[in-house]
């Protein structure tokens, strides 16, 4: 973004959602979920983008509600990521301050979608964050940027990427070569593909929450994950990164 474009953005400040389930008597982790985001905005962020996770935040929140888990929303200040600034990953880390100053020490998660999930991973170096979750992520392509996307500051920290193979929106390739780089710094981090799906992984809802619910119920409070998950972080390149979600995982966990 030009310097006059920057300087004629209106001020604002990022916000944290009302936190979704009941509150606990002690809050004993919590995730922040990173809306959608477009490359380049002032705007100000759409409340249909923070509809999109509300479902995923109900339901980690109920799941980890004997855990203490609060989840909540953040509201970013601009919709755009917006070149070196990026505002959205800015957020991010400001959210992950907000919690250490609310909640004090406790395990963070950063769940986002689309480029929230960018937001996600470039913030996940955050030191009060636990692991990150990222959703159909919209990367840079690798010939173009002028830097290549960072992963060192995940090293140490479980990673859990997740896309469709038929996303027209964020190329899925994007995200396994970022896994693959992100592999040989942080032996945790693992990618599934959600096979004949698309960026909202919306045909198979269903197996996608419960994948996010076993990673991060693992990942905050040491659940023992599913075997697929196990599976795929063990597993070396490529096999942990490519693979495939079966149909009617997690049928069995409470729904």
């Amino acid at each position: 973004m030009q310097q006059e474009q920057r300087e004629a953005m209106p001020v604002r400040t990022a916000g944290l959602g009302k936190a979704f389930g009941l509150a606990p008597a002690a809050v004993g982790g919590v995730v922040l979920l990173l809306p959608a985001g477009e490359e380049t905005s002032g705007r100000r962020p759409s409340p249909l983008t923070a509809s999109v996770l509300r479902p995923l935040a109900r339901r980690l929140a109920r799941a980890g509600r004997h855990d203490g888990l609060v989840t909540h929303i953040v509201h970013y200040r601009y919709r755009g990521w917006n070149g070196a600034q990026a505002d959205l990953a800015q957020d991010a880390a400001w959210a992950a301050d907000e919690v250490v100053r609310r909640y004090g020490d406790v395990p963070i998660c950063l769940a986002g979608y689309d480029m929230g999930a960018r937001a996600a991973l470039r913030a996940g170096g955050h030191p009060a964050v636990n692991c990150v979750l990222a959703l159909s992520p919209w990367l840079p392509e690798d010939d173009v940027a002028a830097v290549p996307e960072p992963v060192k500051q995940l090293a140490g920290r479980p990673v859990l990427i997740v896309h469709g193979t038929d996303d027209r929106r964020t190329d899925p390739e994007l995200s396994f070569r970022l896994a693959n780089r992100a592999k040989k710094v942080d032996r945790d981090v693992c990618r599934f593909e959600v096979h004949s799906d698309g960026h909202s992984l919306a045909q198979h809802r269903a197996e996608v929450a419960a994948l996010a619910v076993d990673f991060t119920m693992g990942s905050l409070f040491g659940h023992p994950y599913a075997r697929p998950l196990q599976d795929a972080l063990a597993a070396p390149p490529p096999l942990g990164l490519r693979m495939p979600l079966a149909v009617g995982f997690g049928r069995s966990l409470d729904q």
